[in-house]
């Protein structure tokens, strides 16, 4: 499988005057979905009380529906829960990652979204077309819509923390740091880090396409994993986790998203871009198959990809927005944090997850467990 290709962020967020003007305009709301409960029944991330707080509020005052959030820690605990409420209702929608869709699909979990009742066009380009269109569409049916995207890379102590001549992967093994990782996301560091250094009988991509090449890869990132993780002080699967490694245990390194890092710029750590380039994701929306508030996902979806929606939900992720104009509504403290995580240099570098299909997701959660078990 082909990674896909980076995007410069400043031209990623670049729009025109024109663009971000008309989308200063109020959204028109469907008469249908106010007509019907007013009741949005949303599954989302835990840890994130700017949604609560500011989001949610904004949105119910800009169309009257009112959004009832069930958090969840982590994808896993959202992907097992989606399958119970496929058959006990309840959940009309939830935000899983793009490398997710295909598995949720397969599952049966998900509807399409209708495109006459969204505004495809407040997208910037990449997010929604192109390589990530096509993802979005599995079996040609619009299954996913973007809401936020973000990276995965290095919060280090900068006191404290051994990073080399440059900062690297490797730093995550180096026994002279105390780490705090997700397993999996350790376990794909650790083989991008071999890699990275020749040290692999093929390329590490190819084992997310072909069954046969993950065993033998993942055999070789767990083998190694396992010998250094002595200095893994905290796993971590949710954002309360990973926070909770650094300012509880002590860790002086970790491979966390965006929004630790952001959580913890004025406790002494930074975060960084490793030279092998930073793990970067792609989150939105997806339509549950048995959804009974279908009019008002789609204001929801619609309302996300406007300039104001779309910053909103960005700062409360301390992540990118999706939307046209958004990037000139963020919270200053938010855009400047990211400018100073990654120029240029690091954006050309952006490792974007791969799709994972069902059986890798439930092999990959056999690593996981092996090597929290070591």
């Amino acid at each position: 499988m082909k990674k896909t290709n980076a995007v410069s962020r400043r031209a990623f967020l670049k729009t025109s005057a024109v663009g971000a003007g008309a989308l200063a305009a109020p959204a028109l709301i469907s008469s249908k979905a106010l007509a019907s409960s007013g009741e949005l029944n949303f599954m989302g991330w835990a840890g994130y009380p700017g949604l609560a707080e500011k989001v949610f509020p904004a949105f119910t005052a800009a169309t009257g529906i009112t959004v009832n959030m069930l958090e969840q820690p982590d994808q896993d605990t959202m992907f097992a829960q989606g399958k119970i409420a496929l058959e006990a209702g309840g959940v009309d929608m939830i935000e899983p990652t793009i490398d997710r869709v295909g598995a949720w699909d397969s599952n049966g979990l998900l509807s399409t979204f209708d495109e006459s009742k969204l505004a495809m066009d407040n997208y910037l380009p990449g997010l929604a077309d192109g390589a990530a269109g096509e993802r979005s569409r599995p079996g040609g049916a619009l299954k996913y819509l973007p809401s936020v995207w973000g990276t995965e890379a290095l919060v280090v102590n900068t006191a404290s923390a051994v990073l080399g001549d440059a900062p690297s992967l490797g730093a995550l093994f180096d026994p002279a740091n105390q780490a705090v990782v997700r397993p999996h996301s350790a376990l794909a560091a650790m083989g991008r880090w071999l890699d990275a250094q020749g040290k692999l009988p093929r390329p590490w991509l190819d084992g997310y396409s072909d069954m046969g090449a993950m065993v033998e890869l993942w055999d070789i990132a767990l083998a190694e994993a396992v010998k250094a993780k002595g200095n893994v002080v905290q796993f971590w699967s949710g954002e309360n986790e990973a926070n909770a490694g650094f300012v509880a245990n002590g860790a002086t390194v970790g491979l966390c998203w965006d929004s630790t890092g952001f959580n913890l710029r004025n406790d002494g750590y930074a975060y960084l871009a490793p030279t092998e380039g930073a793990f970067a994701w792609h989150q939105g929306f997806v339509l549950m198959a048995n959804a009974t508030n279908v009019d008002q996902a789609h204001e929801f979806a619609k309302w996300v990809s406007t300039a104001e929606g779309a910053a909103m939900w960005a700062t409360a992720f301390s992540a990118n927005p999706v939307g046209k104009g958004a990037a000139d509504m963020l919270d200053p403290e938010v855009a400047a944090y990211y400018a100073g995580t990654f120029d240029d240099a690091a954006l050309s570098k952006l490792w974007w997850w791969p799709d994972q299909s069902a059986e890798f997701l439930a092999k990959r959660g056999e690593y996981a467990d092996k090597y929290k078990a070591s």
